[in-house]
């Protein structure tokens, strides 16, 4: 229940937040005062990424691990892993999906927003990455490492100009966002009738379920264009101050989707 819930709680964040940046909500006007930096921005990342961190290390402590009598195939005692309180689990993604919702489409309110999705959304991944860490040795280092890589490879594409955000490549991206959180959305309601949807939710699916990995990764990644755009464009064009910290929970939102379904994807490829 809590991939299912979390799943879907990425999709309606990443889809809202993809809605108001590329066709949503008009752009504030331009102001004379302080105004928007990719500078600035980037700090408000550095913050937002800070708190995550923190709430993900106490979210981390909130699961137990405890050894079984079965050995795996290398002779070591399987450990399994429960929620201490499923329940604040279950309240901090409720939270950080509102919190994402509303700020999406009112960029004002990130500076406050931004940090209330961060504690939540941080929490949840420090439960979710413990839960993964007992069953996959290593497999949060590894996600944390391609999560970044891909942050910087799209960074890099971007920067060099070898992938344009054009008109056409926007409405791609945002359909197929779009199109993401509504089978999250389908197969969310089909579990409740009892068919299998590990392939979607969990860590099964076999090759199927390897290449849908692969290509929500992709997906991901190139909402990453969507944020640089943004927050480039933004900056040229004199936005306010405030919308340094809407840009940078832009970023959050999307690295965030990056990580879990990196760590989807890597937990299939192991097996």
């Amino acid at each position: 229940e809590w991939q299912q819930a979390q799943t879907s709680t990425m999709g309606a964040t990443q889809a809202s937040t993809d809605a108001a940046m590329a066709a949503g909500t008009p752009p504030p006007s331009i102001t004379s005062g302080r105004t928007m930096t990719m500078g600035g921005t980037a700090w408000a990342t550095l913050l937002f990424l800070l708190v995550t961190a923190a709430a993900g290390v106490y979210g981390w402590t909130t699961v137990t691990l405890t050894e079984t009598r079965f050995l795996d195939e290398n002779g070591n005692a399987i450990v399994e892993a429960s929620f201490n309180n499923p329940g604040l689990l279950l309240v901090a993604m409720l939270v950080a999906l509102g919190l994402g919702i509303l700020t999406a489409f009112k960029p004002k309110l990130a500076r406050f927003t931004g940090f209330g999705y961060a504690l939540g959304m941080g929490y949840v991944l420090g439960a979710i990455s413990a839960y993964y860490e007992a069953s996959w040795n290593g497999i949060v280092v590894q996600a944390i490492l391609g999560t970044f890589g891909v942050f910087t490879a799209m960074l890099l594409l971007y920067g060099l100009r070898i992938l344009r955000v054009t008109p056409r490549m926007v409405k791609m991206i945002v359909g197929a966002t779009f199109g993401i959180m509504i089978m999250y959305g389908v197969a969310f309601i089909a579990s409740l009738f009892g068919a299998d949807m590990a392939f979607v939710y969990g860590t099964g699916g076999g090759s199927f379920g390897i290449l849908l990995s692969l290509f929500i990764v992709g997906v991901a990644a190139f909402n990453l264009l969507l944020d640089f755009d943004f927050i480039e464009k933004g900056s040229k064009s004199g936005l306010p101050s405030y919308m340094e910290w809407y840009g940078a929970f832009g970023l959050l939102v999307t690295l965030v989707w990056i990580y879990i379904e990196m760590l989807r994807l890597l937990a299939r490829l192991r097996g």
